[in-house]
């Protein structure tokens, strides 16, 4: 059997071209050099792209035999001879950047080729779609859906009634998209769940009264949700996602959670409903936020964390109950001290 590739090997360019699309300085190497692909460190040969940043690695650098290395400046003494040494500020940003001019294809795999409308979809009548949009086999659209011109459709999708799609869209297979408006550039990876009920009970001795849940979900421009998520609509307001955030696989947002512009977060993080994170906040994965809590902009919560109170501006917080890092590794190292002595005696 031969090895299948999955993405198309790129043109040669030079070093030069690299340099340019990195934006770096050539500190060691010919130019014209013609890089073929990118490579891990203890793989690359002849042709071949790295990059370092992680001084774990330093051996395998040492060691590499790669045509080129992406380096920032502390570190350009390191490259063994022979390997080019291309200098940036930021070294892992400039291989994304590389990559995705030598790999688009591995950007958002969104390029089925002209936009068609396969005969084995489920389009209601009522559906609007606009020029330029690709429906794949075993998608159903419901009555009152709009999508944007460029939008991508994959196989076994199912849109409900009335969802509004955005242009420039990816919503991968098998995913269930209802009671939500997403703008433009959104990429759903496959298996994403998105609008169902809020987990909503009144409960009582007698029995959980089920809550009907009668908000939306609101995902704006350039976001990206990991598969197998899942985002409850709203109960009496909106769930949103704000601009340019980024979500792993596996997350859970719960009803009228409210995430600002430009967040992170991480696999299998849980979000309890209520919770409101502000811009630019990252969490690790396996971390749990309980519901009404506010993270503050900018606040970083280490994984597998548990956050319980509200989280200020700019914050770094982590362990369970989630507390500022240093008085986390304070308490952490006191234990293992308390430890060390209990086990001696």
């Amino acid at each position: 059997m031969s090895e299948p590739k999955f993405f198309t090997t790129p043109d040669p360019v030079s070093l030069r071209e690299i340099a340019d699309w990195a934006e770096a300085d050539i500190q060691r190497g010919d130019e014209t050099l013609q890089i073929t692909g990118v490579a891990p460190l203890e793989e690359a040969g002849s042709g071949s792209l790295v990059f370092f940043d992680n001084p774990v690695y330093l051996d395998q650098l040492q060691t590499t035999t790669a045509a080129a290395c992406l380096v920032v400046k502390k570190h350009k003494d390191k490259v063994p001879d022979g390997v080019a040494v291309l200098v940036c500020a930021d070294a892992y940003r400039s291989w994304a950047k590389v990559l995705a001019r030598l790999y688009p294809d591995a950007m958002v795999p969104k390029d089925p080729g002209p936009a068609s409308i396969s005969a084995k979809a489920v389009i209601d009548p009522g559906a609007s779609l606009e020029e330029n949009v690709t429906v794949e086999p075993g998608v159903v659209i419901g009555a009152g859906a709009e999508i944007g011109a460029g939008t991508v459709i994959r196989a076994n999708t199912v849109i409900g009634q009335g969802v509004k799609i955005g242009r420039d869209c990816v919503i991968g297979p098998n995913s269930t998209v209802q009671h939500t408006v997403l703008g433009n550039r959104v990429y759903l990876h496959p298996g994403v769940c998105c609008g169902q009920d809020g987990f909503g009970y009144a409960m009582g001795p007698l029995g959980h009264l089920k809550v009907p849940q009668v908000g939306r979900v609101i995902i704006q421009d350039d976001v990206e949700v990991g598969a197998n998520t899942t985002i409850d609509r709203g109960a009496n307001r909106d769930t949103i996602v704000g601009e340019g955030t980024k979500i792993d696989n596996q997350v859970q947002i719960g009803h009228n959670v409210v995430i600002g512009r430009h967040c992170v977060l991480v696999s299998q993080v849980g979000l309890s409903g209520s919770c409101t994170l502000e811009d630019f906040v990252a969490i690790g994965g396996q971390t749990g936020v309980r519901g009404h809590v506010t993270i503050g902009m900018g606040a970083q919560v280490a994984a597998v964390s548990v956050v319980g109170n509200d989280i200020p501006a700019g914050g770094r917080y982590g362990g369970t109950p989630a507390k500022p890092v240093k008085q986390w590794f304070r308490e952490v190292a006191a234990l293992r001290k308390l430890a060390e002595r209990g086990g001696g005696s």
